[in-house]
Parts: structure tokens; C-alpha cells; sequence
């Protein structure tokens, strides 16, 4: 009988290799933590339900993150507050497996607020554990969003205030308000009634996932005798004495009779029907004029940068739809905010003949600068035997690099020639077009009115592409 009782349950690892130091076979977790005993809950749930071959533990910053030294399930570490959303990713990805969010309070109710809030809004078919001990535990003792009115740590030395730090936050009944969650209750790390409870409340929550895919959230009250400066009996008993008044214990939300299993497959997706939802129209590309261009093996990294307003971002995405018609693969991504109407907008975009592994664009090959903040920012950036293009008729100096191709073109003034200052980015693009000779010069002006939003602007923008072709050709 004892052999059944003290033995370790056999979602633990026999020996925790993972962890740190000398000693695998102990817990980093001090005296008179929670965390051990919820640990344990959570185990024997796992075990008796048949389910830790397919559990996801995810746990992200705080002593939640130890987790992953002894649970032998899949595991994931995430980010400070964000294993809700990477639970989502984990649920979605994997419908059938059972997916568990572990976080501290620090963690969940803080820079995590929003993410547990809009996954609980949704229903997410995950389970979330809360660990509640009214302090930043692994980081030295700082206020927590739930430390309790009056309470001392290393941020309130005096004590948490109303007039300067507000009400502690009460999650379960934030969690409680919405339509989606299934169930939801508040339990408590304490003497052996509360700790059965406790074991209820996991074993309902996990098997209303196993059975339903509910989204099911548990607060766990604990003591941190560490921060709390008491030693674990005095720990447990200000739990037990001053910590639940303010969070009393109890079931918050609990529609598990009512709710019907949720379908949390994927949806198959036919990617013949993507441009009907798109609303595309299939380009006619002869494909003989692209057909040379497929020879090429290359990967060009854009830069291109400017005033907002100059038509930076169309450049790119111009450059990334061209891209993307001569069979290549692109990506585009932009940079701007404050930075729109007047200030220094800039995107990165890539085309290669390879597969992108990310979109940014740290050293580009071809920096295309449209006004002087731009070169000043960005032309140390480029590559050795990269390429520089600049707009010199707004830009007063050269670019001082002497180990990369420079191309100076008086694109605005060459486009107030015909008719306005707004086309110098598609004089721009011919220029680029003919100089770097990774696209057909035909393919792009016939695609040019499938890709330009403005139908009106297409005859014009034609000329400013053969405009950048010829002033090329002319150096």
C-alpha cells in the first residue's frame, strides 16, 4: 500500500536530467511551495486518464518554467505571458492532444492579461492553470497584479496602496464573465481538505478536455514562504488565513452538464478556392518570357526606404508582386507608424529562387534610398559588393561606401517631368528592372494594371517604368 502511495507518478521523468546541477533526482522548489503539490494533481490526472503520451505542457517565464525539467510529456517554453497564445498553437496544430497552460500570476494576470482573456473568449480547447501566491516569486518578491492590499514586497516596501497601485485582480471572476469558459474555479495549496479539492478541480478540468475540448480554467492559491519571509507552515497558514479572504475559494463557472463537445479539427482547405476568396483574378503570364529568367540562382535582399508618402511600401509590394509572377519566392514585410506622413517609412522585401526562411532584411543586397535620413540610416547596412540606389535629386551627398555598386538616379525630378513627383518610385523600378535582370521587362508592364490598385495611374506609371529602363541604358 505505501509502495502505491509515496511512489512517483509515471508522467514524471525517473531522473530529472534536464534540470540544472548535480542533483537530478529533487525539485528546485522550495519548502512549502504549491507548485510540487499541483504538480502531483496534474501527474496522477495524466496517468489515470490515459492521457500524458498525448499532453502538451507549456510553460513560459517564472517558476512555471520548471515544469519542463519533470514532466515527461511533450513540452513547450514560452515567452513571459504568452503560453495561452502558444497553447492555442499547440491545440490547433495538434486537435487530438491535450494541452496544458501553467502560469504564476506574475505571468497570467500581468503582461499576460490579454492573451488568457481573448483565449478564454474563444473557448480554446485547453486546460490553464493559475498559480496564484500574490508575488513575483521567481524574480525576487516584486508586487504581483494579485498582491494584496497592504501586502510588503520589493516594490512596495510600504505596502500596496489603492491610491498607487490599485485592487489586487481577481482572474477567476474576469475568466467567469465570459460566454466561452466551460469551468472555472478557484482552489487552494493548504491542509488535506483544501489539497482534495484541489485534486477535484484537475482531474475535472483535464477530463473536460479529454471529453469535450472545454476550455476549463483553475486557480491554485499558494503559498511562497521564500518571498513571504515565513517558513512553510506560516506560509500555508497566511494562505489559508489572509490570502483566501480576498480570493475566496469556490466554483466560479461550471456549464460542463450543458456544454456539447466542441469540434476543434481543422478545417480542410481546397487551395484551388484561395482566389475566389481572395477575390483574384488569375494572371495569363506567358510563361516563355519568364522561362530564361528561371535559369537564375539568386536571392536579392531589398531595402528600400523614404518619406512616407513617396510610395516606399508600393515600391515594395510592386517589386514583391512582379517577383511572385515570375515564379520566385518573395516576401515583403513594412516598417512604419510614427515613422508615416513625413517621416522615414521603409519595408523589406525578398525574391529568391529559394525558399524564405523570414521576412526581415538585416543586410540587404540592393538598398534603394529615397531621401537623405534614408541613406544616412540604412547605407552601412548593405552589403560588401552590394548595390546602393539613391534618389539624387532629393539626396545632397554620395554614399560614402567604396565596396558596393552605387546608382544615383534623379528619380523625383525625372518624374515631375511627366506630370508629377508621385511616379519616381516607378521610375525606379524600371531602372532596378534593367540593372539587376531578374524579370522581363515585358511580363512587368503587362502585369502592371493587374497589380496597381489605381487603374488610372497605369499608363502613367508605364512610362515611368520605361523612363528607369531607358536612364540605364543611357549610363
Amino acid at each position: 500500500m505505501n509502495d502505491k502511495i509515496l511512489k512517483k507518478s509515471k508522467a514524471f521523468f525517473d531522473v530529472y536530467e534536464r534540470k540544472s546541477g548535480s542533483d537530478k533526482l529533487t525539485t528546485t522548489y522550495c519548502p512549502g511551495c504549491g507548485h510540487g503539490n499541483l504538480h502531483k494533481l496534474i501527474a496522477e490526472a495524466l496517468i489515470d486518464f490515459n492521457a500524458a503520451d498525448k499532453s502538451i505542457f507549456i510553460s513560459p517565464v517564472g517558476c512555471s518554467v520548471f515544469a519542463y525539467y519533470y514532466f515527461k510529456t511533450g513540452n513547450i517554453q514560452a515567452a513571459h505571458g504568452r503560453a495561452p497564445a502558444v497553447a492555442v498553437g499547440a491545440k490547433r496544430a495538434h486537435p487530438e492532444s491535450i494541452v496544458i497552460s501553467y502560469q504564476g500570476d506574475g505571468d497570467l494576470a500581468a503582461i499576460g492579461g490579454l492573451e488568457i482573456l481573448h483565449a478564454a473568449n474563444r473557448g480554446e480547447g485547453i486546460t490553464v492553470f493559475f498559480v496564484n501566491n500574490a508575488i513575483y516569486g521567481m524574480t525576487g518578491g516584486q508586487m504581483a497584479p494579485t498582491t494584496l492590499i497592504g501586502q510588503k514586497s520589493m516594490t512596495t516596501p510600504r505596502g500596496r496602496t489603492l491610491k498607487n497601485e490599485g485592487y489586487p485582480i481577481k482572474m477567476s471572476e474576469i475568466i467567469a464573465t465570459l460566454e466561452a469558459p466551460v469551468y472555472v474555479e478557484r482552489v487552494m495549496i493548504g491542509d488535506a481538505k483544501s489539497i482534495r479539492q484541489a485534486r477535484k478541480a484537475v482531474r475535472k478540468a483535464l477530463k473536460l478536455q479529454i471529453e469535450k475540448n472545454a476550455f476549463c480554467f483553475i486557480e491554485v492559491l499558494s503559498a511562497c514562504p521564500s518571498n513571504l519571509k515565513m517558513d512553510p507552515k506560516q506560509g500555508i497558514k497566511w494562505v489559508q488565513d489572509v490570502l483566501q479572504k480576498y480570493y475566496p475559494l469556490g466554483v466560479k463557472k461550471d456549464i460542463s452538464e450543458e456544454f456539447e463537445r466542441k469540434d476543434v479539427s481543422r478545417d480542410n482547405f481546397d487551395p484551388s478556392q484561395l482566389q475566389n476568396i481572395l477575390n483574384i483574378t488569375e494572371s495569363k503570364i506567358d510563361k516563355g518570357k519568364i522561362e530564361q529568367f528561371k535559369n537564375n540562382e539568386f536571392t536579392h535582399e531589398f531595402r528600400i526606404a523614404g518619406f512616407g508618402g513617396q510610395g516606399v511600401l508600393s515600391l515594395g509590394t510592386v517589386l514583391s508582386e512582379m517577383g511572385m509572377r515570375h515564379d520566385y519566392q518573395v516576401s515583403w514585410i513594412p516598417s512604419y507608424g510614427p515613422e508615416m506622413r513625413g517621416g522615414t517609412a521603409n519595408c523589406s522585401v525578398k525574391i529568391s529562387d529559394k525558399k524564405i526562411g523570414s521576412p526581415l532584411v538585416a543586410n540587404p543586397t540592393v538598398l534603394i534610398a529615397m531621401n537623405g535620413p534614408s541613406l544616412d540610416k540604412f547605407e552601412n547596412d548593405v552589403i560588401s559588393g552590394g548595390t546602393i540606389v539613391y534618389d539624387s535629386s532629393l539626396i545632397d551627398r554620395k554614399p560614402i561606401r567604396d565596396d558596393v555598386n552605387i546608382i544615383p538616379i534623379p528619380a523625383t525630378k525625372m518624374a515631375d517631368e511627366l506630370g508629377t513627383t508621385k511616379a519616381a518610385n516607378m521610375i525606379i523600378i524600371g531602372a532596378l528592372i534593367k540593372k539587376l535582370g531578374i524579370l522581363s521587362i515585358d511580363v512587368v508592364l503587362d502585369s502592371l494594371g493587374e497589380v496597381m490598385k489605381n487603374k488610372k495611374l497605369v499608363e502613367l506609371n508605364k512610362k515611368a517604368l520605361l523612363k528607369g529602363i531607358e536612364y540605364i541604358k543611357s549610363l
